[in-house]
């Protein structure tokens, strides 16, 4: 079905990080691209220039070693972690990869999803490719 998908991971790892990978699966077509993205929320500069030197690179190196070992085994998924808004960087990288569907995990709303927008919610308002939400 799909040739191109994004499954975007917090960094938190979200226990329903793994239904979202099997549903990507299941929306595969035989030689589909999976790929995990975990978004690290932009420092603001202020704070970046307290932190040692290269501190935000080793960071996103870690979170790629933990998110590879969590998926050990499964070498036809391919780990990104990019810095920025979430829900914006989400849309920016699928657009600019060509992603065809992007499945993510969704929280049920609480109040301040309704005045703020979760990022799940923010993808599927403005993405230009299908989204499968999983709950």
């Amino acid at each position: 079905m799909y040739k191109n998908i994004l499954v975007p991971i917090a960094s938190d790892h979200d226990p329903s990080s793994p239904k979202a990978i099997a549903a990507a699966r299941l929306l595969a077509d035989g030689d589909a691209r999976i790929t995990v993205l975990t978004v690290m929320e932009a420092v603001p500069e202020y704070v970046a220039q307290q932190l040692p030197k290269g501190q935000l690179a080793h960071n996103a190196i870690e979170i790629a070693k933990g998110l590879r070992a969590e998926l050990e085994g499964q070498d036809d998924i391919v780990v990104e972690v990019v810095e920025g808004h979430s829900g914006r960087t989400i849309l920016e990288w699928a657009e600019e990869h060509g992603v065809d569907c992007i499945v993510m995990a969704s929280h049920r709303p609480g109040l301040s999803d309704y005045f703020l927008g979760s990022t799940a919610a923010r993808v599927v308002r403005h993405a230009t490719c299908a989204v499968h939400v999983m709950r």
